[in-house]
């Protein structure tokens, strides 16, 4: 469990955004599609993978437990799938990095198995709750233990047979939702898990494409195990996550036009778009087309006078990694914007509430956190001094507050955004953010 140094990122105002630009592979599709790759039979061909550091992890972890793969090159893998039952007990615990998704969804992959594992992570990761996934698990006849604290390592132990549940969700979440479905194909009979609201479903349309026998009905996903994957050829979009970061800030910075491409348009995954349209922003979806079961999308964004508004709870799950970078649309936006039914913020790499409120306060924004949400009162963004807390997401969304401040902002803790966003620096500094990256920082 290496630890990253530390970075910082300094940015100066005036910057712009405009021209074109092409953000990394989906994160969640690239996760899922080396887990369902590497159980599959035959080959699985994988293009546009995200090579960011969380991705990566769940590759290496593979590797680990015996899956052949070639890659990534140009973002490329090939895979070459034992099956259900071929994953071989890895010689060592397998480190996670600071990837939840990584850690989460391999507890409902490996579950099921006839060896035992060990989970681990950086600093972050096993200080991050898993026990909403271990608990259900353990009601299918897994073996999982934590630390007191429900938090990681995760040591699974083998068991004979896993047994099919009806799950209902007591809180929407696609990773618990796919580590059970994952599980699923290794029980008896059938899984189902019934969400209180809609979460991205990935894992279910990759399922389907790689014939599990999936149902969705309504809030209800189901799949039956017994059965078997094939191998194909998964095509991974632009991650909208990724593409968040600078919707806003093309929004607000008074420039423009830039234009993002190939761009995944999972309508489980567009509530970023439709909140920043509810406030004003001019975002065109353009030349909308399929890839692989995911519609995809070019996306031109241009500047835009936002209104701060109550952001519908529907919505939420629909957009629940990218709120930071919508309390940076809302700090900029005229009049209040308020946020309720989001406490899952609350236990994402950092406590995504508390740390933006706090970097918002100290920018000269008016942000007062609740315990499931926010309230945001848009104003003048000043220069400062904002603590990222490691999480990539904070430190990028915070990179686009730069656009409109006035002074310098630097900010620390900045050395996981690789984690989703590699390159990041350089891509918004060749579309106009006056950003460098430093060595430094907490």
């Amino acid at each position: 469990m290496t630890e990253k140094p530390e970075r910082r990122f300094v940015v100066e105002p005036g910057g712009a955004l405009s021209g074109t630009l092409q953000v990394p592979g989906d994160k969640s599709i690239s996760h899922r599609a080396v887990m369902l790759g590497a159980i599959a039979e035959g080959e699985t061909a994988v293009s546009g993978f995200l090579d960011g550091d969380d991705a990566m992890a769940t590759l290496a972890a593979m590797r680990a437990l015996g899956v052949a793969i070639d890659g990534p090159e140009q973002g490329r893998l090939r895979i070459q799938g034992v099956g259900l039952r071929g994953l071989q007990a890895a010689a060592g615990a397998l480190d996670l990095g600071n990837s939840g998704t990584s850690m989460r969804l391999l507890a409902g992959l490996l579950a099921g198995q006839r060896f035992a594992s060990r989970l681990v992570g950086d600093r972050s990761l096993m200080k991050r709750p898993m026990r909403r996934v271990t608990e259900p698990l353990a009601r299918m006849g897994a073996n999982i233990h934590t630390e007191p604290s429900g938090t990681a390592p995760l040591v699974i132990e083998p068991v004979a047979a896993l047994e099919g549940i009806d799950y209902p969700l007591p809180v929407a979440s696609a990773q618990v939702k796919s580590a059970l479905l994952l599980a699923g194909l290794y029980a008896s009979g059938e899984t189902r898990v019934t969400e209180p609201a809609v979460t991205r479903d990935h894992t279910e349309r990759m399922l389907e494409a790689f014939g599990a026998d999936v149902r969705v009905a309504g809030s209800q996903v189901s799949v039956r195990g017994g059965g078997s994957l094939q191998g194909g050829a998964v095509v991974v979009p632009g991650d909208i996550s990724s593409a968040a970061f600078f919707l806003v800030g093309a929004s607000i910075a008074g420039t423009g036009p830039l234009t993002l491409t190939n761009v995944g348009l999972n309508p489980t995954r567009t509530g970023v778009i439709d909140i920043l349209q509810r406030m004003g922003a001019r975002i065109h979806v353009e030349r909308e087309r399929s890839g692989a079961g995911e519609p995809v999308a070019t996306l031109t964004v241009e500047p835009s006078r936002l209104q701060g508004i109550a952001i519908p709870p529907d919505r939420v799950p629909l957009a629940i990694d990218e709120f930071p970078a919508l309390f940076i649309a809302a700090a900029c936006a005229e009049g209040e914007t308020t946020l309720t039914g989001a406490e899952e913020l609350r236990v994402k790499e950092s406590d995504r509430i508390a740390v933006m409120a706090d970097g918002l306060g100290a920018l000269g924004i008016q942000a007062e956190p609740t315990p499931d949400g926010i309230r945001i009162v848009g104003g003048p963004v000043r220069g400062g001094h904002i603590q990222a807390r490691g999480d990539h997401r904070i430190a990028m969304a915070f990179a686009m507050a730069g656009l409109v401040a006035d002074a310098p902002i630097t900010i620390d803790g900045c050395s996981e955004v690789d984690t989703s966003f590699p390159g990041f620096v350089d891509r918004a500094r060749e579309a106009g953010l006056r950003i460098r990256s430093e060595e430094g920082g907490a």
